[in-house]
């Protein structure tokens, strides 16, 4: 497996604020006004009220997607649900486009017990190389057949005990609430037509051992590269292809250097935001509640605006000429998956049957 040097192509839009945002994609969406009048009715009010008399904090949000994506869209949600919750006590400081380093590297600097972030938004599946097991079972391809499914598992009673995986390891991050970013697709500099076409490219990984093992089971070379780098990775030929949500695929202009799409679906982007312990206990009980309680709030938000803003964003793709390729049937994909979710599956049967019956 090649291992790449880290260097960011990414910059942060200083014009896009989470405002901008909220106001494009707010008033469009029954979702997120449902979503916001859940929120409120939950705290009855009262968080407001109350954690606004407490002391005033910051808390530094870290995104390594652009504000206009869906997860970024999410985030800016979240943190206006926050600070009204909250009465204002609590300021989200949201640094999107990478600006504090990739998802690794952020993961990185918070289990180490940095104090430079306090919110981040990761991959549901991102712990995993730091000893949670449970959550890499929502990685493993071809487990949700559909966005019902995935959603069916999120608002289950099965949830808290993903989100809560972390504690249980001591490790010093919780779960706040999940989301998800559309299911994950192939990209790629030359023309596929079908699975055939992968074997023996060169397919960017984030040292995932069940992308490894996908790429692997396709024929082809997992290469680890920083998210941050990935455009640059494309245009200089130094992998051949990716992976990622639709929506992350055209807003990091992918497109222009890697511009035929084949969606296999392979993997939900299923997302979840986590904070910190060390921001965590510097919150006062009505805080927590508030933050919480945004949690809720967004992560319907999140359900509401994924699937449209996913469509909208691939009928944009196919209009500005980008080779869009169907897959009606995906046995041969889930064929080339067997060995992955047999591998990743020991000793986790039961549990991961059971996310598979939530279909």
């Amino acid at each position: 497996m090649k291992k790449i040097s880290r260097r960011s192509f990414l910059a942060a839009s200083a014009a896009l604020g989470a405002a901008g945002v909220l106001t494009a994609c707010g008033g469009g969406s029954s979702s997120s006004t449902a979503a916001s009048t859940a929120a409120s009715t939950a705290s009855g009010g009262a968080a407001s009220g109350d954690a606004a008399s407490d002391p005033k904090v910051t808390l530094v949000y870290a995104e390594v997607n652009p504000l206009d994506t869906i997860v970024g869209q999410t985030a800016s949600y979240f943190k206006q649900q926050v600070e009204e919750l909250s009465g204002g006590s609590i300021l989200i400081d949201l640094q999107a486009s990478g600006v504090l380093g990739s998802e690794n590297d952020v993961l990185d600097n918070i289990l180490a017990g940095g104090d430079t972030i306090d919110l981040s938004r990761i991959s549901a599946f991102a712990l995993t190389s730091y000893g949670c097991k449970k959550s890499m079972l929502l990685s493993l391809p071809y487990t949700f057949v559909s966005r019902e499914h995935w959603w069916n598992f999120a608002n289950s009673d099965l949830a808290p005990e993903f989100l809560n995986e972390p504690q249980e390891l001591g490790l010093p991050v919780r779960g706040v609430f999940y989301g998800e970013e559309g299911f994950r697709h192939f990209f790629t500099v030359e023309p596929v037509a079908g699975i055939e076409d992968l074997a023996g490219m060169k397919l960017r990984v984030s040292n995932d051992p069940v992308m490894n093992g996908l790429v692997e089971g396709l024929g082809a070379t997992p290469t680890v590269v920083s998210f941050n780098e990935l455009y640059s990775a494309l245009q200089t030929g130094v992998v051949d292809g990716a992976e990622q949500p639709i929506a992350n695929y055209a807003s990091n202009a992918f497109p222009e250097v890697a511009n035929n799409l084949i969606l296999d679906g392979h993997t939900l982007g299923a997302v979840q935001v986590v904070i910190t312990d060390n921001a965590w206990n510097k919150l006062t009980a009505n805080q927590q509640n508030a933050i919480m309680e945004a949690g809720k709030a967004a992560q319907e938000f999140n359900a509401g605006l994924s699937e449209d803003e996913e469509n909208r964003v691939l009928e944009e793709l196919k209009a500005d000429g980008c080779n869009v390729v169907e897959v009606p049937d995906k046995t041969a994909w889930q064929e080339a998956c067997a060995q992955v979710i047999t591998d990743n599956t020991a000793g986790l049967e039961d549990l991961y049957q059971q996310l598979v019956d939530m279909a």
